[in-house]
């Protein structure tokens, strides 16, 4: 079941207090960045979170899940926490903090 166009635009409006933050969508299903950088992935209506230190110690109950078969486990974020927007954006901001810029990709010769 792909993502709901209704799901991103919740999400993004909750997103809004950040700079830098956008969507890719990948086989009806989105990739979420902070200033370039893969934060999150919304898999199935679901936002699983890159793993980091910050954002475990964020979350009162670590839930881990895969986001697609065969994927590393994200942490979970459950739809009832998006509604505390403050506290959304500083998580999505210190995970963000927490990972390394992507590495630039190769040009064909």
């Amino acid at each position: 079941m792909a993502t709901s166009q209704a799901t991103m635009d919740f999400l993004l409006d909750q997103l809004a207090g950040l700079a830098n933050v956008s969507t890719k969508k990948m086989f009806g299903e989105y990739c979420l960045y902070l200033a370039g950088k893969p934060v999150a992935l919304v898999c199935d209506d679901q936002l699983y979170l890159k793993p980091t230190s910050a954002g475990r110690g964020m979350l009162e109950q670590v839930i881990e899940g895969a986001p697609y078969p065969g994927a590393k486990p994200h942490l979970l974020i459950t739809a009832g926490l998006w509604e505390d927007r403050d506290w959304l954006n500083q998580l999505i901001q210190a995970t963000g903090n927490e990972l390394p810029l992507p590495k630039p990709k190769k040009k064909n010769a």
